[in-house]
């Protein structure tokens, strides 16, 4: 019984429970609900609030968008009217200009007419003119030939052959203009091709000329001249000037300098070390010196030779030190001092023979060359230097003159030493031998020549002179005229050219003279 009530007041109390929540609850989402509702209306009327401010913005923006449009728009009309004006103005003051044009060419046109009315009455007038000269011409070229005793025909043929010898006398001076527009472009051409000629023989010629090679016993000693860290080597090239190269050579070292002295130099101080075996930079400057001082003194002695050997025993220490350095340098097949001595033979013959002073012209030749024992060292030709140095040391006013133009080309104003100097150092130049030609191949040349010259009609003889450089061909006067020598040299000069090879140019001199004698009785 008890059990019966309390489960019916725990579910009594269970149930007023239940109804309680329930109620509190409704209340609860009421007073939720009407919260929420109080939001969302607020929210609706900030909503209404920002669409209308944002249409308010839009508008204002909508205005000033539309009246920066209208302020463009104007501003664009504004520039095209003026343009409109300026292009109107244009067309306004051209058709002003065409106005004047037009009425100009009408003008124009107008006084065009009168002058070609006026031009038929004038070519009329000259027809009849035409006309009446016409019947002159023909009336007194029969008054000339029935005075002259010539026909038309006859008459044509003597102005044409007047004619044509006034053609042929300017041809001739337009060749000789030809002629020398052509040498001196040629010159310019011929420049040119020596530069190169001068490029692509070099090698050969610092490789024949500007070294020397020094045998050696073993290729240890290689290791030697070099030394430690290259002292010796170094110390050899500073005391001479000269460059060693040390190759793959076997048992040689090459001395490359253009100085043939230094060259020799360290030639002989190598070989004096290689002898002796103590090499080291103390003894190579101590060998190098002792050579050079030695060197010196076989130079002196050289010079007195050579001075010994063309009779001249007067000449100025310094001046016998330069030519024995002629020796180290070479002209064709032989030193420049043996070319030297023998110019100055040479000299002494031909002076002999002309009456001039012997001893003078012998020394006027062994000096001619002295200059090239400095050229290296001295700017300018080696005539020039070698006349410094001999008006430096005193010699004669006459020898110095001769030094300095023994080399010019023009020598008519020249003094008879300057002459002699000039042949006898043409003469030891080009003699057979000297330039590595045979002598049988160098008569035949000469031969070749001078027959070939001789068959050119009008030639009575001819010359070949300065060892084939220069050939004078004596002409008849009565056959040829002056101006026919132009033509008659550069047939000679053709012919040289196709005919005969030799080396360097050829000189053609046609000589060409007149004499007249009458004596008064």
């Amino acid at each position: 019984m008890d059990t019966v009530i309390l489960t019916i007041l725990v579910l009594f109390v269970s149930a007023l429970g239940f109804f309680l929540g329930i109620t509190f609850h409704k209340k609860k989402l009421k007073a939720a609900f009407d919260v929420a509702q109080q939001d969302s209306e607020q929210i609706l009327l900030e909503a209404q609030k920002e669409r209308d401010k944002i249409i308010r913005q839009a508008n204002q923006e909508a205005k000033q968008e539309n009246r920066q449009r209208r302020q463009q728009l104007e501003a664009d009309m504004k520039k095209r009217r003026q343009e409109i004006s300026k292009l109107e103005s244009k067309i306004n003051n051209r058709e002003q200009s065409l106005d004047k044009k037009l009425s100009i060419l009408d003008t124009k046109e107008a006084d065009l007419e009168k002058m070609s009315s006026l031009l038929q009455k004038e070519e009329q007038h000259y027809k009849k003119m035409i006309e009446t000269q016409e019947t002159l011409i023909e009336s007194t070229r029969k008054k000339l030939e029935t005075i002259a005793n010539l026909s038309q025909e006859e008459a044509k043929r003597k102005l044409m052959a007047s004619m044509e010898s006034e053609a042929r006398i300017a041809s001739q001076d337009t060749i000789k203009q030809i002629e020398e527009d052509a040498r001196t472009e040629g010159f310019k051409r011929a420049q040119s091709m020596v530069s190169l000629a001068v490029q692509r023989v070099s090698s050969e010629y610092v490789n024949d000329s500007t070294i020397t090679v020094v045998a050696l016993p073993n290729d240890e000693m290689k290791g030697r001249i070099i030394g430690r860290e290259g002292r010796n080597i170094r110390a050899l090239e500073q005391a001479t000037g000269v460059d060693l190269i040390i190759d793959d050579t076997p048992e040689a070292v090459i001395l490359s300098c253009f100085n043939p002295i230094r060259r020799e130099i360290a030639k002989l101080s190598l070989e004096k070390l290689i002898a002796d075996g103590r090499i080291h930079p103390a003894r190579i400057e101590e060998t190098v010196k002792k050579v050079t001082s030695d060197f010196h003194l076989s130079m002196r002695e050289n010079g007195e030779q050579a001075a010994f050997d063309a009779g001249i025993s007067d000449l100025h220490p310094e001046l016998l030190d330069y030519l024995g350095k002629l020796k180290h340098r070479t002209i064709g097949q032989q030193t420049v001092l043996h070319h030297s001595v023998e110019v100055a033979h040479i000299c002494a013959i031909m002076a002999g023979e002309m009456g001039i002073n012997v001893k003078i012209a012998k020394r006027c030749g062994l000096l001619h060359d002295i200059g090239k024992a400095v050229d290296q060292e001295i700017e300018g030709d080696h005539a020039s230097i070698g006349a410094d140095l001999c008006k430096k040391f005193k010699e004669r006013s006459e020898i110095i003159e001769a030094i300095r133009d023994h080399h010019a080309e023009d020598l008519s104003y020249a003094k008879p030493l300057t002459v002699i100097l000039h042949a006898s150092n043409i003469l030891s130049e080009n003699r057979p031998g000297a330039r590595k030609e045979i002598l049988e191949t160098y008569v035949k040349r000469l031969d070749k020549m001078e027959s070939l010259v001789n068959n050119f009609k009008g030639i009575e003889n001819s010359f070949v002179i300065q060892a084939g450089r220069e050939i004078r061909a004596i002409v008849n006067p009565d056959g040829i005229t002056d101006d026919g020598v132009v033509n008659l040299s550069h047939d000679i000069a053709s012919t040289l050219r196709k005919e005969l090879s030799f080396p360097g140019q050829v000189k053609v001199t046609v000589l060409r003279e007149s004499k007249f004698t009458e004596f008064a009785k």
